[in-house]
């Protein structure tokens, strides 16, 4: 290192330790610091200072009730596009009720069923209504849920829910069913 570089950096560690220093001075007309200790174990478990009242104000809630409360009221099929396991942006509440029930619960089970409509090979339909079931459940681990929590399983075009060749009828069979347990 020759001598322009080390004064260079001399004066870079002067002025860095020179913004290090501690020159704050406090303000004198404040108020002193009170420090308190719970005078028992029960007043530190509450957060109750040595004047037994309770400084916090937080109401609990029971995740429970809430998680049942949004699965009463949350739809529980994925409807997918032709030849398709691309999960549309659509269902995003969906899938973020189901991760949160799941991640707050840990003995919850789902089982994600995947269908397909009649177009196609019985084994075509099986690996495609796999996919889907398979793609539902990543989004849902994706945000939280547990991998062991859930199951996906195909039925491929064995378990249609309409009847009919029409397009409307075949649109309700490309779907994803969730069952929580």
């Amino acid at each position: 290192m020759n001598t322009k570089q080390w004064r260079w950096g001399a004066l870079i560690a002067a002025v860095l330790l020179a913004g290090c220093a501690s020159d704050v001075k406090l303000d004198e007309n404040a108020p002193p610091v009170e420090t308190r200790t719970p005078t028992s174990v029960s007043d530190a478990a509450s957060g109750a200072g040595a004047s037994g009242t309770s400084q916090s104000k937080v109401t609990s809630v029971d995740l429970n009730k809430a998680n049942a409360e949004a699965i009463a009221n949350t739809p529980r099929v994925i409807y997918f596009d032709f030849d398709s396991f691309i999960v549309k942006d659509q269902y995003r509440n969906i899938i973020e009720v189901y991760a949160r029930v799941l991640s707050s619960d840990k003995s919850k089970r789902l089982v994600i069923e995947g269908h397909t409509d009649e177009r196609g090979g019985r084994e075509y339909n099986l690996a495609l209504g796999q996919k889907r079931a398979e793609a539902v459940a990543n989004a849902i681990v994706l945000l939280g849920a547990s991998e062991a929590q859930i199951e996906s399983v195909s039925f491929g075009k064995e378990r249609p829910v309409a009847m009919g060749s029409d397009e409307e009828s075949m649109a309700k069979n490309r779907r994803a069913e969730l069952k929580l347990h």
